[in-house]
C-alpha cells in the first residue's frame, strides 16, 4: 500500500490555521477566554495571543479598510429594504453635506478671526508710530530744583 506526501501547505492548512479557523468561528469571546486561560496557566501564551489578536486586527484593518472608517469604505451591503437604502444613502450623503458646509463655516471663522487679529496688530503698529516719542532732557536741563 502506497501513500502519497502531501505537503502541508496543499491543501492541509495545519494545526495553527485550524485552530485560528475554529476560534474565529466561535467569536471573539473564544479568543478572549484563550486569552485569559493562557495568562492563568502559562502567561507568556496569554501574552502572545493577545499579541497576535491585536497585531491581527492592525493588519486586517489596514488591507481592509485602508485605515479609514467610512461607510463607503467599509463595504455595507444594502438591509434588502430598497426604501429603508434609499433612506439611508439620502441621509449619509446629507450629513456629509451638512460636515463639507460645517468645515467650510469653521474655516471661515478662523480667517475672520485671524484677519481681525492682523488688523488690530496694524492698527496698534500704526498707532504706535503716530504717537509722539516722549523727548529726552536736554543736557543743560537738570531735574534739581
Amino acid at each position: 500500500m502506497q501513500t502519497a506526501y502531501t505537503h502541508p501547505s496543499a491543501g492541509d492548512p495545519g494545526i495553527l490555521k485550524r485552530s485560528e479557523m475554529w476560534m474565529d468561528a466561535r467569536g471573539k469571546y473564544a479568543w478572549i477566554a484563550a486569552i485569559v486561560l493562557g495568562f492563568i496557566f502559562m502567561w507568556p501564551v496569554g501574552l502572545a495571543l493577545l499579541g497576535y489578536v491585536i497585531w491581527r486586527k492592525k493588519m486586517h484593518n489596514k488591507s481592509c479598510c485602508g485605515g479609514r472608517h467610512s461607510h463607503r469604505h467599509m463595504g455595507f451591503n444594502g438591509s434588502g429594504n430598497s426604501a429603508f437604502d434609499s433612506y439611508k444613502a439620502d441621509t449619509l450623503r446629507r450629513l456629509e453635506e451638512e460636515q463639507a458646509a460645517f468645515e467650510a463655516f469653521m474655516q471661515r471663522l478662523r480667517e475672520a478671526k485671524d484677519k481681525s487679529e492682523f488688523d488690530d496688530f496694524m492698527d496698534s503698529r500704526a498707532r504706535a508710530a503716530t504717537a509722539p516719542a516722549p523727548s529726552a532732557p536736554e543736557a543743560g536741563q537738570t531735574g534739581a530744583y
